[in-house]
């Protein structure tokens, strides 16, 4: 299907509600189409957005002269729309929160670090300010001073959500919790032990990751990208790479590429096979936990000896990847892959036949289709709950648009089926990455990286282990970085895990947050 035919129902919707776009440019942004769009046509492109289906992907912007320009990313049917808007520094652009619920966070983000105003916002709060500079600093602008090093005064007066009545009680949890896990707060209203509401409040791990990308190479770029999210290294500096390729027109070498999904496989199956266990661990099924675990101690552990970094860190670079892999590696892994596959199978097996922990996982932290559907979820939180959208397979990519990635879903939408879709992916990627080894191109890894002399730009889409990454990429005319905003899935899943606990008792929260797993770090940026 070609783009055009793609946005037919967006672009009737459109007229139908008497907008007529600006402009349209099919090769923009590649492979997503652009439309130009006034500030007083914003929300009502996002109404025939909805009205075609199409689901709410992103949003970010960055300074303009004079002002500042807005990105809005919408997806239907695999294909990709911008939506770009430039607007003078004292306008507001509509809010689409209203519409979209899943832009509300960035929308408060982008005003927490630009100062872009949004008229008709639901929730005016701040989000990633803290306390860290003042309400009326911009740390994306470019005349923000740095930031003295001191320490940052406590947080303690964010305007929670308030719950009032007989046997309510208010639960804080974190932000530093009991682990090791990153900061995170959970307000938490509770009738007994049956949960009515939650609230987070994120932020806390935010690391500057846009601003100190301004002046990169593509190089230092690519490092960034890999510690957006410590456990996507491989998708987020995948995305990067392929955003800065599209923009300076580097084609990747085709065992580059074979080698990327190659990484990007193995990064998937490491982290499935430790939430796993750490779910059934929080159901107290230890057994699930040791055992998986053992699989991928022994899978990172190969990883470090292959590629030399046990979580796959710096392994993708512009034009392709650091490493190449010899004949004999090549083998090992392909046995590896053979034998961990039925160990893992036979350990989910056991857990299937486990009454007790399906008894704790089943029908618990349930979010339905419609929700997935309202909230745009990616990854196995959607599959789980009804979307079966996956990039690989829907917008595919070299070398995925010459392989068969089957997507497995369901509609239960509980712990079990997210746990379910994490096991079947499991066994998918150890037969994608067999099919990449034993199908593994000649030729050179990575080809020439040559800056570009002009400003452009570019966006890269990876299918992650959590799901859909999106990054977009400026450069100036001297060949380095201007813009960088990197899109983890954790901004859709982290707002369902608020839902999907509604109704379930306090001590199932565990339960809830492991099998979504969203990205502290790959949401606070």
């Amino acid at each position: 299907m070609k783009p055009e035919e793609a946005l037919l129902p967006f672009l009737d919707a459109c007229r139908r509600n008497g907008v007529e776009p600006a402009a349209i440019d099919f090769v923009a942004l590649a492979p997503a189409s652009m439309l130009v769009a006034q500030p007083a046509q914003w929300r009502e492109l996002a109404y025939a957005a909805k009205t075609a289906t199409m689901r709410w992907c992103a949003f970010w912007a960055q300074e303009a002269v004079g002002g500042f320009e807005a990105f809005s990313c919408y997806e239907w049917g695999g294909e990709y729309l911008v939506i770009r808007c430039r607007l003078a520094r004292d306008e507001a652009l509509p809010s689409v929160a209203s519409i979209y619920p899943s832009a509300d966070r960035p929308e408060r983000h982008a005003h927490d670090l630009l100062g872009l105003h949004f008229s008709e916002q639901p929730d005016p709060r701040r989000w990633t300010r803290h306390r860290a500079w003042d309400e009326h600093e911009y740390p994306l602008r470019s005349d923000f001073a740095a930031i003295p090093a001191k320490p940052t005064p406590p947080d303690h007066e964010y305007p929670f959500v308030q719950a009032h009545g007989a046997g309510v009680v208010e639960i804080p949890v974190g932000p530093v919790h009991a682990g090791i896990i990153e900061p995170g707060h959970f307000r938490f209203q509770a009738l007994g032990e049956i949960i009515l509401n939650l609230e987070e409040h994120l932020g806390y791990v935010h690391k500057g990751v846009e601003k100190i990308a301004v002046g990169r190479d593509a190089a230092g770029l690519a490092r960034l990208a890999g510690r957006v999210s410590g456990d996507s290294t491989v998708a987020h500096a995948w995305a990067a790479c392929q955003a800065m390729e599209r923009a300076a027109g580097i084609e990747v070498p085709a065992r580059g590429q074979w080698l990327r999904a190659l990484l990007a496989e193995r990064e998937r199956i490491a982290n499935h096979l430790g939430d796993i266990g750490a779910i059934c661990n929080d159901a107290a099924f230890a057994f699930a936990q040791y055992q998986l675990t053992r699989l991928k101690e022994d899978w990172v552990r190969e990883s470090g000896a292959i590629f030399g970094h046990r979580l796959l860190m710096d392994r993708v670079v512009p034009g392709g990847t650091a490493d190449d892999v010899t004949a004999e590696s090549a083998r090992r892994m392909i046995d590896s892959a053979r034998r961990i596959g039925p160990e893992a199978a036979e350990i989910v097996r056991i857990l299937e036949d486990s009454e007790s922990l399906e008894d704790r996982l089943m029908r618990t932290g349930r979010l339905d289709s419609e929700l997935a559907a309202e909230l745009g979820v990616v990854g196995y939180v959607g599959k789980a709950s009804g979307q079966l959208f996956d990039v690989r397979a829907d917008a595919p990519y070299a070398p995925y648009d010459s392989l068969e990635v089957r997507v497995p879903h369901y509609r239960a939408g509980d712990v079990a089926a997210r746990a379910k879709v994490r096991a079947e992916e499991i066994t998918i990627s150890l037969e994608l990455i067999v099919k990449l080894l034993e199908s593994l191109p000649d030729g050179p890894h990575r080809a020439e990286w040559r800056a570009p002399d002009r400003v452009c730009e570019g966006i890269g889409m990876v299918e992650g282990w959590r799901g859909e990454i999106l990054a977009y990429v400026r450069f100036d005319d001297c060949g380095r970085i201007a813009r960088f905003f990197p899109r983890d899935p954790s901004w859709l899943t982290w707002p369902a895990l608020e839902l999907c606990v509604q109704g379930n008792i306090v001590p199932d929260f565990p339960l809830c947050n492991k099998s979504i797993n969203g990205s502290y770090s790959g949401h606070d940026l």
